[in-house]
């Protein structure tokens, strides 16, 4: 049976700080490499632009889930009050070239990808948006998400379910009706949202 951690031992276990910073090219290189052959199974005879960017953004994603990891334990550790966030739009736009300069990885991705004879660009370019909704308040739910992240709030952003931007919600019973699915959002019985 091990000892249990100190506070000062569990701090420094889910500390941001003690991240090691990666600007080794060579290490990001490796890395795309290793998800283009091995999460997308293709090689650069075969690959297109969309399979180096999904393998960009893999290579991305993985220096964010150990923070991930680490974010949620220290929430489970602390047991903070948490803040949900609803709102019917989300328009988060993209994330890949934003998420590098988060990581301080935009200088060294950029160089590998011009090592491996590739356009940063032209890759970032190949993100869709991701937006849910029209504009406005889809963006103002966005930022209000990525404020309460640059203040370490636990804090979750939760929307509705539908497909299309334009959209129409039924609320029946406390339930959301759409397409047949039931999700459950907010009491209410019987009211009916609907947008053009």
């Amino acid at each position: 049976m091990s000892k249990p951690f100190s506070d000062h031992d569990k701090r420094k276990q889910i500390s941001v700080r003690g991240l090691a910073g990666v600007e080794n090219v060579a290490e990001l290189k490796v890395a795309f490499n290793r998800h283009l052959h091995f999460t997308l199974v293709k090689d650069r005879n075969v690959a297109n632009k969309r399979d180096y960017y999904f393998a960009l953004a893999n290579t991305v994603r993985d220096h964010l889930v150990g923070r991930w990891i680490r974010t949620q334990q220290y929430y489970y550790e602390k047991d903070p009050k948490r803040v949900y966030y609803i709102s019917l739009e989300f328009y988060m736009g993209r994330t890949l070239q934003n998420t590098m300069v988060n990581l301080a990885l935009e200088n060294a991705c950029d160089e590998a990808i011009y090592q491996l004879g590739l356009d940063m660009e032209e890759l970032e370019d190949m993100e869709e948006d991701a937006g849910l909704g029209n504009g406005g308040l889809g963006r103002l739910a966005a930022c209000f998400l990525d404020s309460m992240a640059s203040l370490g709030l636990a804090a979750y952003g939760y929307g509705i379910r539908y497909e299309f931007g334009i959209f129409n919600q039924k609320i029946v019973n406390g339930w959301q009706c759409w397409l047949c699915h039931m999700t459950p959002l907010f009491p209410a019985t019987g009211t009916t949202l609907s947008t053009p």
